[in-house]
């Protein structure tokens, strides 16, 4: 498979998913404004762009490739944005790899795109006359507006070995009796005029995964992000979480505890959840001023004078990670008896003692 990879370097992982028929020039519309924060991969589909066929004929073949890219990049976890059968693909990894999608975009997408005989009956056509019996009509359903004429050479470009192969791919996907296991926070996003994938295809998904968000594009079609792209990303931008915060959050804190934390979001805590990572992670941790060493113990400090002692344990953890040896956190915990009191200190104590004697037994810092 055939994929690049732009933006900077510390930013955090998002994989873009095209959609069937089109390369990955299909996200140029917003790969200005998620490259300046992201490290995105787009990739092509087998048979489509400058990817080769593979072969490939069900989205769990077409997910283990995008996996396998997103592994060679060293990426433990990655968002995944993807556009119709690039939905697919991402709606699959979040059903069988949970632990590796940090959250997911359903553009246009479906949990199951029609009878099946309607796409073997198109992967015989392609394969008997090419992909040209195809422009006409798929340039209806593409674009409530004027045709992008670039996206539709792709189409005539594609391999049709390739682009059946991924027909035959979408004529046996069917999710809809797994949605419930996607636990990555989700958006859905539907074009109002789609009518390849109505928003009806879009509500069952927004129905279907815990939490997830529906919004819908007014005078969008299948590629609402080219008819419409500018509330596409702003769509995109309000749902992924602030790159820097989120980078400086993971480092503190660790991989595990905040893919626990992203895991459990909801609808309901879902802007708290960005408001502490923008803000708190993105806005104050960054700071020049004070390391991160020194960051911890006024984090401590603050913690114990509190009695925020959940918080506290959390934080102890982050104070090893942050290079704060245990006779450190003990200093900081005795000056906090003084100016604090004996009884938070006292509490704070016996937190970190069993913090620090779970990570003596288990260390989280190699």
């Amino acid at each position: 498979m055939r994929y690049q990879v732009r933006g900077p370097e510390g930013g955090e992982p998002l994989v873009l998913g095209p959609s069937l028929g089109t390369s990955s020039k299909v996200w140029a519309p917003q790969l200005a404004a998620l490259t300046r924060t992201f490290r995105v991969l787009t990739f092509d589909l087998p048979g489509h762009g400058g990817s080769p066929a593979t072969g490939a004929r069900t989205m769990d073949d077409l997910a283990a490739l995008v996996l396998e890219a997103a592994t060679a990049q060293g990426w433990a976890g990655f968002h995944y944005a993807g556009i119709s059968a690039g939905g697919a693909i991402g709606a699959t990894l979040a059903v069988r790899h949970p632990g590796r999608v940090r959250s997911l975009a359903l553009l246009c997408s479906s949990a199951r795109f029609g009878e099946p005989q309607a796409w073997h009956d198109r992967a015989a056509l392609v394969r008997a006359q090419g992909t040209a019996p195809l422009i006409e009509p798929t340039a209806r359903r593409w674009f409530a507006g004027p045709p992008d004429q670039a996206l539709l050479a792709d189409l005539t470009a594609a391999d049709p070995a390739g682009y059946a192969d991924c027909c035959d791919a979408l004529a046996a996907f069917d999710l809809r009796g797994e949605l419930a296991a996607i636990t990555a926070p989700t958006l859905v996003v539907a074009g109002r005029e789609d009518p390849a994938t109505p928003p009806a295809h879009a509500r069952l998904l927004a129905d279907g995964i815990p939490g997830a968000t529906l919004v819908e594009i007014a005078g969008a079609a299948h590629l609402a992000n080219v008819d419409r792209p500018e509330p596409v990303t702003a769509a995109l931008l309000a749902h992924l979480p602030s790159s820097s915060g989120m980078r400086v959050r993971r480092e503190v804190l660790g991989d595990a505890h905040v893919d626990r934390a992203v895991a459990r979001t909801t609808g309901f805590t879902r802007d708290f959840q960005d408001l502490i990572t923008r803000y708190a992670w993105g806005e104050i941790w960054t700071r020049p001023g004070l390391d991160r060493r020194t960051r911890s113990c006024v984090t401590l400090t603050a913690l114990v004078a509190r009695g925020h002692l959940e918080e506290l344990a959390m934080h102890v953890r982050a104070a090893v990670r942050n290079g704060l040896t245990p006779d450190e956190i003990g200093e900081v915990l005795l000056q906090s008896a003084i100016y604090c009191g004996v009884p938070a200190a006292n509490s704070a104590f016996a937190v970190a003692q069993r913090v620090l004697a779970e990570l003596e037994e288990a260390p989280e810092i190699p």
